[in-house]
């Protein structure tokens, strides 16, 4: 068994934040398949776990974390980034929550961490994006603070990117000011 970095913070209900290690793919893999109540069948869980390959926890470890219970359970996961292009910007990948553990602070908690991280290292905004149809996402990100950008269209009053990560892939995109 690997051995895991220690531990950043305690949180609540006894769990531990820390920066994720090459070793909590496969943890992070099965997570990606079965924390959305099978959203996208078969195909949505492929989609999603080709979302956040190992390289997220080999290069950008850093800026993204872990929420696992004492006996090493995945409660949580944050992968996010420096952007490399804009010296002010970092940006949010991919957040996880637990089904048992949402609405319990614990995204909210791993933003924050981000925010604090990477504002401390100079960054004053933040960004990320989500599907249009992830209506909760869209609420929970602006309870957050963030705003969505302008897009190329109106949907039930969310601007709408159209194709942003390819043909037919629409998505919100948002910014947060630190």
């Amino acid at each position: 068994m690997t051995e895991r970095p220690p531990a950043i913070e305690t949180l609540p209900d006894g769990t531990t934040l820390r920066h994720p290690v090459p070793s909590d793919h496969p943890r992070l893999q099965l997570a990606l398949a079965d924390w959305w109540g099978g959203q996208g069948g078969a195909v949505g869980a492929a989609q999603r776990r080709l979302l956040v390959p190992r390289l997220f926890l080999q290069h950008f470890a850093d800026t993204s974390y872990v929420v696992e219970r004492a006996d090493r359970t995945l409660q949580a996961f944050l992968i996010g980034f420096l952007s490399q292009t804009d010296p002010d910007t970092a940006y949010i990948h991919f957040v996880g929550v637990c089904p048992e553990g949402q609405r319990n602070g614990l995204g909210s908690a791993l933003y924050r961490r981000f925010f604090n991280a990477v504002g401390a290292l100079g960054r004053t905004r933040i960004r990320c994006i989500t599907s249009p149809g992830n209506l909760d996402s869209i609420a929970y990100h602006t309870r957050m603070g963030f705003r969505m950008e302008p897009g190329d269209r109106l949907d039930q009053g969310v601007p709408v990117h159209l194709d942003y990560d390819g043909p037919g892939l629409d998505r919100v995109s948002f910014i947060r000011e630190l």
